[in-house]
């Protein structure tokens, strides 16, 4: 019998790098949970805060690990930007401080990206940043010119050790030019907005699935949404214990949720 945390739930939203995969290969057992979905009438979205991502590059990962999915399975931050600022700034002139995969996943979406003068700042997981962008967009900050952020992750996991990501250049900003800005990733209520716009369905409908506290199970727990805790990336069983954000389920990997299901 299924899980009473699941009598709702139509769609699980799975991040990638941690639950499903980590690094270069496949988590034992992921394949067969996804694939599994079906049989029980339900269904999954990839979804994850990287900014510095394209769809297409995770796809291409995917089927590299043997799973492909179509085009809708896989989901960024930086899709709910774009949705975001279609509906509340449409035809808005916007400064993308962003790589070429977050600039293309914006342009597809019809956001119209400008060098100078912007209307909007957007703030992503920029690979390519510069002191000259750093100093430019810190100015329009200071200016008063409204200020997104794709996702709050201090760090992005690496070989090796770490990155530092989005939310660490939204610290540097803040310091500089005395903003911070509206966050619109994980765990914000925006991307369920977004998620639900997105699959026609409520919020409940939707559950979380991830191995990242402050993210994957914050956007859960703050909405009312069953969020389930994977432990084969950044959060450990003990990090789960002693933080105040606390999962509804704690797994070991994507197979041993399985068993909740069936």
């Amino acid at each position: 019998m299924r899980h009473p945390l699941f009598s709702k739930t139509k769609y699980f939203i799975l991040d990638m790098d941690g639950t499903f995969y980590l690094g270069g290969r496949m988590l034992p057992g992921a394949d067969v949970f996804v694939r599994a979905l079906g049989n029980f009438g339900l269904d999954y979205r990839f979804f994850s805060n990287n900014s510095s991502h394209a769809a297409l590059s995770c796809r291409e990962k995917l089927a590299g690990m043997g799973f492909p999915v179509e085009e809708d399975r896989v989901l960024l931050s930086t899709h709910v930007a774009a949705d975001f600022l279609q509906i509340l700034h449409p035809g808005a002139g916007v400064f993308a401080l962003g790589n070429e995969n977050m600039h293309a996943e914006l342009h597809a979406a019809g956001i119209r990206l400008v060098n100078d003068r912007p209307d909007i700042l957007l703030l992503g997981f920029d690979t390519t940043l510069s002191y000259e962008k750093i100093t430019r967009a810190a100015n329009w900050i200071a200016q008063g010119v409204p200020y997104f952020a794709t996702h709050p992750d201090v760090n992005c996991p690496a070989d090796g050790g770490f990155l530092p990501d989005t939310g660490s250049m939204i610290a540097l900003f803040s310091a500089s030019a005395g903003r911070t800005p509206v966050i619109l990733g994980k765990p914000m209520r925006s991307t369920v907005d977004f998620l639900c716009r997105k699959l026609r369905c409520a919020p409940e409908a939707l559950a979380f699935v991830g191995d990242r506290l402050e993210t994957d199970i914050a956007i859960g727990v703050t909405h009312g949404i069953p969020a389930v805790l994977v432990l084969t990336g950044v959060a450990t069983r003990e990090s789960h214990t002693v933080s105040s954000i606390k999962a509804d389920l704690v797994v070991e990997d994507l197979a041993a949720l399985g068993q909740y299901l069936s």
